[in-house]
């Protein structure tokens, strides 16, 4: 049964703490997100370790390995859009993120039928990337800007915390 689409815009996230998993941005420095990736990689491979992976909680929630193979794909994700922010003209306008559909990529990659060691290592990979992608910023370019689609602005510091916080939401999804 497929998974009702999440169509909440989460940028609130950014502005008071979230009452699902805690997360409060405002909290957050720029130098724990990397840490806080790293931690996120290291509990989803026990998560991913676990029997039962594949197995949705009820109809309208992902399995645990789907959630993996999320979180992997936000850390691939919000690395090339930090990329996109880097790389832009910073007198010119902020660059534009492409769409992305999650639930639809969460069908068409199939991640429910992924291997869960391969997406454990896919993931460590994925945030050990974006944690180095975020510490190599320095304090002066982190005010750059992007905007996603629906023109939802920020900066790389507001980007990153709002990034972290797709990790530590969907470890909370799984905890048990």
């Amino acid at each position: 049964m497929p998974i009702v689409p999440d169509v909440k815009d989460w940028t609130w996230v950014l502005e008071r703490a979230c009452p699902e998993c805690g997360f409060d941005a405002a909290a957050t420095t720029y130098a724990a997100v990397p840490v806080l990736t790293r931690d996120a990689a290291v509990r989803f491979a026990a998560v991913l370790d676990r029997p039962g992976v594949r197995v949705r909680p009820d109809e309208a929630t992902w399995s645990a390995l789907e959630y993996g193979a999320h979180v992997r794909d936000v850390c691939r994700l919000f690395d090339t859009r930090l990329g996109l922010m880097l790389a832009a003209d910073p007198e010119g306008e902020p660059p534009r993120f492409p769409n992305w559909d999650q639930d639809a990529t969460a069908v068409a990659d199939r991640y429910n039928e992924q291997d869960p060691v391969r997406v454990a290592a896919e993931l460590a990979e994925a945030a050990e990337r974006v944690a180095r992608s975020f510490e190599s910023v320095p304090p002066e370019r982190r005010g750059l800007r992007g905007a996603r689609g629906d023109g939802a602005q920020f900066t790389v510091e507001s980007f990153s915390r709002y990034f972290v916080h797709d990790l530590v939401h969907h470890l909370h999804d799984v905890r048990g």
